[in-house]
């Protein structure tokens, strides 16, 4: 009598991000089975997101089919589905369909969300920056606003068209102010016959005291220098109290404008709710020294889902070089675990912060260096170069960059998701 062989322990990771993606390829030879579970059928490199938001980039240029990416690994399943919930009991994925998954080891790379601190409702006249979705949908609002702009004969409507507010002045909010500001002085100004597009107002609003707050005080000021230059309007400690679709409200002031982009804040999915286990105000999970869910050691969670003082005592950052590591180490742990050895806890270790500052400029915080000017950007668009997937895309990014720098051109300007009777 034969003996059937004995089933592969399944991993199943839901989220297929950077955490999730590099703990998927950091199983590459382990004996297990992995199913890899996302609701959209694409890898996303969300840093450069807000090129596509601003004509900058394409979408197929930072973006790849997830089964492409696995395409030579036998051993990983991938699945176009959205998770609901998680049954910790039955060790099983529970799916919005019905029908549910059962896993050996859970790894949740969920992400986060976009978080308007109680004020949900400012969602359709502020959208945020995390989707492909998202970002050609403000491609197409700051396109269309200009188009608009073009044909209106109220001068107030007309101001109001040309009016791009940012709210947030971290990394994503100082980009995209700058970008915007160098689309409408460089890029856009030849191209209309009956406005100025140099009058395009793009002001930045920061409730705390100074942008990149993330970064060395001489990096926030020069960062807030060189955006004035550029006639960004950075207005601090004015939080926004109001948004609608004719504008804003901020410290007092109300401001109208047709454009208005969230990058204030983000919470996590809703990880901490599927499990019920303890989280921070944001609702990421606080996790374990080795990234585990208390309570649960067979469930791994990593990214933005989470929260865990593993740098000198520190939060770790929500960037994608940190959900990295923490996938290697999930990966590493799996390992470790099915050979019978123990795991040392996580410990992040920070390669540098990096914001591009309009399309010749950047400040990059490497710790003990700290790097600002034409000299960081050209630093800025090597590391991303480097980090995206595959030679042609990284071909393709670089000649777009190069045809930015010298030409002041984006050619990814195409309006699309609707004609021009949809105004927003």
């Amino acid at each position: 009598m034969t003996t059937a062989p004995a089933k592969p322990h399944h991993v199943v990771i839901v989220g297929a991000g950077f955490g999730g993606l590099e703990t998927a390829f950091r199983l590459a030879g382990a004996p297990v089975k992995i199913t890899l579970l996302d609701r959209r059928n694409h890898h996303l490199f969300q840093p450069l997101l807000y090129q596509v938001a601003t004509a900058s980039l394409a979408t197929s240029e930072i973006a790849w089919p997830i089964r492409y990416l696995l395409r030579d690994r036998p051993e990983v399943t991938t699945l176009f589905a959205t998770v609901s919930g998680v049954d910790t009991s039955g060790k099983r994925v529970l799916l919005d369909d019905g029908d549910a998954l059962s896993y050996d080891t859970l790894v949740l790379a969920t992400g986060a969300r976009h978080a308007y601190f109680g004020h949900d409702e400012w969602e359709p006249f502020a959208p945020g920056l995390k989707t492909l979705e998202d970002a050609t949908t403000l491609r197409r609002r700051i396109l269309v606003a200009f188009e608009r702009a073009e044909r209106e004969t109220d001068p107030r409507a007309r101001a109001a068209l040309l009016t791009f507010v940012i709210i947030g002045a971290g990394p994503t909010g100082v980009e995209l102010a700058g970008t915007i500001a160098e689309l409408a002085q460089h890029t856009l100004a030849p191209d209309f016959r009956n406005i100025d597009t140099h009058k395009a107002r793009v002001v930045l609003i920061e409730a705390g005291s100074r942008v990149l707050a993330g970064f060395a005080d001489e990096l926030s000021a020069y960062a807030q220098a060189s955006l004035e230059r550029i006639d960004v309007e950075v207005m601090l400690g004015k939080p926004v109290t109001e948004c609608s679709a004719d504008g804003v409200v901020f410290g007092g002031t109300r401001l109208e404008a047709r454009t208005i982009i969230w990058a204030a804040g983000v919470c996590a999915s809703p990880a901490a709710e599927w499990l019920g286990a303890p989280c921070d105000r944001a609702g990421r999970l606080q996790v374990e020294p080795d990234l585990t869910v208390p309570g649960h050691p067979d469930i791994f969670a990593i990214g933005d889902t989470v929260t865990i003082a593993a740098w000198n005592g520190q939060p770790v950052p929500g960037i994608a070089p940190a959900a990295k590591q923490q996938g290697r180490y999930v990966a590493q742990t799996i390992k470790a675990r099915l050979a019978g050895a123990a795991a040392a806890p996580f410990r992040y270790k920070h390669a540098g912060s990096l914001a591009q500052i309009g399309k010749r400029l950047a400040v990059i915080d490497f710790g003990r260096i700290k790097l600002r000017g034409a000299i960081a950007w050209w630093i800025w668009g090597i590391a991303h170069i480097y980090f995206l997937i595959g030679i042609r895309h990284r071909l393709s990014v670089a000649l777009s960059w190069l045809w930015i720098y010298a030409r002041d051109q984006r050619t990814a300007r195409l309006i699309t998701q609707g004609s021009s009777k949809v105004a927003r």
